[in-house]
């Protein structure tokens, strides 16, 4: 008897780096560094200093007794401690060791056990970068000073109205508010990227495979279509409903790491958007941000999910029985990194195919010498505006 097919002599899987890699001197680490990043909501951003870790960089973020939020290197330009333990002031943050303090642009502003608190104590930087307070979340630049773009900013995002504020989650994995799982997932950040753009799981793992994630109407097929566009890239899904009308969602991947995703209603409010930060080549956190009225407690709410068991409370059975994204996203391959060259993508991943061109086509641009899309370093310009939005309509219509 020949047996086929089986595992024995498979070459060595491997992954592409190029879109894989996001650390300091990487090409996609420094395609990345061309843009603004968020590093955790305002809200968790407060006196008491934050290790966090963005692009493979270790750093400290914290916001000073004025209100400003900064981000700097970790390590105390001095003798080296960490900052992590230092106490944070009105105008800066002090180390714990000999007191040298900063402000959130990394200015040395005493020197304590030098006289006169350090007379030459203006050459002394602590590495640092760019932050800002931006829809709800405080934002970090990391690339080159002389690059750096004005903040994304969303037609749908502003101007918010009377009594309505920015709700943002900042936890990667969340069934609903209040049931979230780790803030930072063990997987790279292409694995979740590319999730956006795979309308057909939808039907699979959040329908018809465990239970309803979302609304009954998803465990419908689809029909999908995806499109190049100015931003990035848009997929169309419809299905046909029982009602005799036609469900046409389409969502927006806006390049490098955003999703502009419509809930199930109508209107600016319900388009959320998703952002995929690296962490670095292992690592991701996901947010969520959107327009809120006051009042308003969970972004999840009226999609089912209030019965679902909190996702850290789970046995492996019951992760078996009921996988979701994160299964999913961080099985891909050892190490949280998928591994592209024992992947087969078919029509089903139009989708994802074009992303990855995209983000190819980008990444060698900046390594060109250019600028990637989606960069403006024009603060009155025009925020992004983007097709995504839901309908109902009778089917054929719209088509």
């Amino acid at each position: 008897m020949i047996l086929e097919g089986t595992a024995y002599g498979r070459p060595r899987p491997t992954y592409d780096p190029l879109i894989t890699e996001v650390g300091p001197g990487t090409p996609c680490g420094e395609y990345l560094r061309r843009y603004w990043h968020p590093v955790l909501a305002s809200r968790n951003v407060t006196g008491r200093p934050r290790k966090i870790r963005l692009l493979g960089e270790d750093l400290i973020v914290f916001r000073d007794g004025d209100g400003r939020p900064g981000v700097l290197y970790p390590h105390c330009m001095h003798r080296g401690s960490s900052l992590f333990y230092g106490k944070v002031e009105a105008d800066g943050i002090r180390c714990c060791y000999h007191g040298w303090k900063f402000d959130v642009e990394g200015h040395c502003l005493e020197q304590p056990c030098e006289p006169s608190g350090g007379l030459n104590r203006s050459w002394a930087r602590q590495p640092w970068y760019p932050v800002h307070d931006h829809y709800g979340m405080v934002w970090a630049y990391m690339g080159p000073p002389e690059k750096m773009p004005s903040l994304p900013r969303f037609e749908h995002m502003e101007p918010l109205d009377d009594g309505e504020f920015y709700y943002v989650l900042d936890n990667s994995v969340q069934s609903h508010a209040d049931h979230a799982g780790p803030e930072v997932v063990p997987y790279n950040w292409t694995a979740i990227n590319e999730n956006c753009l795979d309308p057909f799981h939808v039907q699979v793992l959040h329908s018809t495979f465990s239970d309803v994630h979302f609304l009954p109407e998803m465990a419908i097929m689809p029909t999908v279509e995806w499109e190049e566009i100015d931003v990035g890239v848009i997929y169309t899904s419809r299905r046909k409903l029982e009602t005799g009308e036609e469900l046409q969602k389409t969502l927006t991947w806006v390049a490098p790491n955003i999703s502009v995703n419509p809930g199930p209603e109508s209107g600016k409010g319900r388009k959320a958007l998703s952002i995929f930060v690296p962490v670095d080549d292992t690592h991701t956190r996901a947010f969520v941000v959107r327009r809120a009225p006051a009042g308003f407690k969970d972004i999840f709410q009226g999609m089912g999910l209030e019965s679902v068991k909190p996702w850290t409370t789970m046995t492996d059975e019951e992760h078996q029985d009921m996988p979701n994204d994160y299964e999913a996203q961080s099985t891909q391959g050892p190490g949280g990194i998928q591994l592209h060259s024992q992947q087969h993508l078919v029509r089903s991943d139009l989708g994802i195919a074009l992303q990855r061109r995209v983000l190819k086509r980008e990444i060698q641009k900046v390594a060109a010498g250019q600028d990637p899309m989606n960069i403006s370093f024009d603060e009155t310009s025009a925020p992004i505006s983007t097709p995504s939005g839901v309908v109902k309509t009778p089917v054929g219509v719209g088509a």
